[in-house]
């Protein structure tokens, strides 16, 4: 049996630690978030970003949302971390592209 493709997620609370993920899940993931958080749009909540990305998910990878939020929590600390999205000072926290 083969290994799924892996691909390296970073984390921008530990820095130069990366962590092998499935690929497919890592590219369709961000590829939502990055969808939801679109040049037109301000800065989100985490709650809007999960609302807005669902149903951009592959139900073959995501089935029912299954696991969404952690990715989606993943794939928001791997793009803070390489300075794709930033954070923004508020309560509750926003982000946006960067």
């Amino acid at each position: 049996m083969a290994n799924p493709e892996r691909i390296g997620m970073e984390n921008i609370n530990s820095p130069g630690r990366v962590v092998q993920v499935d690929a497919a899940k890592y590219t369709a993931m961000r590829g939502a978030l990055m969808a939801v958080l679109g040049a037109e749009t301000a800065s989100l909540t985490y709650a809007e970003i999960k609302e807005r990305l669902l149903p951009l998910l592959p139900a073959d990878l995501f089935p029912g949302g299954a696991k969404a939020g952690w990715w989606l929590k993943g794939l928001q600390l791997d793009l803070e971390a390489r300075g794709l999205i930033t954070r923004q000072p508020t309560t509750p926290l926003r982000w946006r592209k960067a």
